[in-house]
């Protein structure tokens, strides 16, 4: 059975209160004293008590990246019988308590769900040694901290091969919720697909620092569109909808993300950057599983051709640009195409090497 924690719980309540009404909410009993020890992922899972939570920062029903991650317990839950529980809508200002409330209550695998919880992750870790947090999308590693990244930067070289033979105006742009490596990442590997087809096509960015409000991000997505942008790739949450809606409206293209979102808005949706979250999580725990796990960045890319792929094509994209996306994904598996780690004014960054 998957726990549900409530926030408004183990955040707000007082000591005393607190404790009671999250046994009542959750059907879990608390740790046995606040420092408890817990054992590791790996010695737990070959005893059988791997107990695995995960702290989002969204609902769990917003289509996209948190539906995604609660998703991943249920894998875990199906192939490994673990234990899992969660909590959901976790702002920045509350992710320290939410991991270590989880560390306390003996859950020894914790999955923080977003790069934004790098800096509460290196915070709490240490604290709680037999504990091991994972930050999928984060950069942040330690003895008992791993992170779980997907190459966002491979599947958008290849919606920025797209986006550019489908622009009419030679200007696209790129949303997301929030700026870290990750997104960073994404932004980048769509401005060099694009540049692969036009090179001096332009492309924007904003970052709306919310990956929920709807009225924000379509706000930001008119803005763009009223400079004359005829493509925008989003990377969102519950205000994913909001932004492909908005550029069906408006008469231009866009990019579904995290799960195939053509259905969402079929007028606009090219195609979308598949990320299996919920499957390279539960990778993850299989390799907690065996004794594997380890304090180390994990990087999951095309090869993991489960994982990370692009999903349907909508009909107005020419077979030709199609082809070119095929060859380019093939050259990328073939590593006749590289991402590698380069110096761009002054700033470090991946360039793109070989072609296809």
């Amino acid at each position: 059975m998957t726990s549900r924690f409530n926030r408004r719980y183990f955040l707000y309540g007082s000591a005393a209160l607190g404790g009671s009404c999250l046994l009542k909410a959750c059907g879990s009993p608390p740790a046995t004293t606040p420092s408890s020890p817990v054992a590791s992922p790996n010695g737990a899972a070959e005893a059988g008590k791997l107990k695995v939570a995960i702290v989002l920062p969204g609902i769990i029903t917003d289509k996209a990246w948190n539906q995604a991650g609660y998703s991943g317990l249920d894998e875990i839950k199906s192939r490994l019988g673990a234990e899992t529980a969660y909590v959901e809508k976790v702002g920045q200002a509350d992710q320290v308590e939410a991991l270590s409330d989880f560390a306390r209550r003996g859950f020894n695998l914790v999955y923080a769900h977003g790069g934004q919880f790098d800096a509460s992750i290196k915070q709490v870790a240490p604290q709680f040694p037999n504990t091991f947090f994972v930050g999928v999308n984060g950069a942040a590693t330690g003895t008992n901290h791993a992170s779980l990244l997907i190459d966002n930067l491979q599947a958008s070289y290849l919606c920025g091969i797209i986006g550019a033979a489908m622009s009419k105006s030679d200007r696209m742009a790129y949303i997301a919720g929030q700026e870290f490596q990750a997104t960073q990442e994404e932004l980048r590997g769509f401005i060099l697909g694009a540049r692969s087809v036009k090179p001096a096509i332009q492309v924007s960015s904003t970052f709306t620092g919310d990956w929920n409000d709807a009225a924000r991000a379509k706000e930001a997505a008119e803005a763009l569109i009223s400079t004359g942008a005829d493509v925008i790739y989003q990377w969102l949450d519950n205000a994913s909808p909001t932004v492909l809606q908005s550029c069906a409206d408006k008469g231009i293209y866009a990019f579904g993300n995290t799960a195939d979102q053509l259905e969402v808005a079929p007028k606009a949706v090219l195609t979308s950057a598949v990320k299996r979250i919920d499957l390279a999580i539960a990778k993850l725990a299989e390799f907690a599983s065996k004794g594997e796990l380890k304090g180390q960045v994990y990087a999951l890319g095309l090869e993991e051709s489960d994982i990370l792929y692009l999903g349907k094509f909508n009909d107005v994209v020419p077979r030709d640009v199609r082809e070119r996306v095929n060859t380019t994904e093939a050259a990328i598996l073939a590593k006749k195409i590289t991402f590698e780690r380069c110096t761009e004014e002054g700033k470090e960054t991946r360039c793109v090497k070989g072609t296809a």
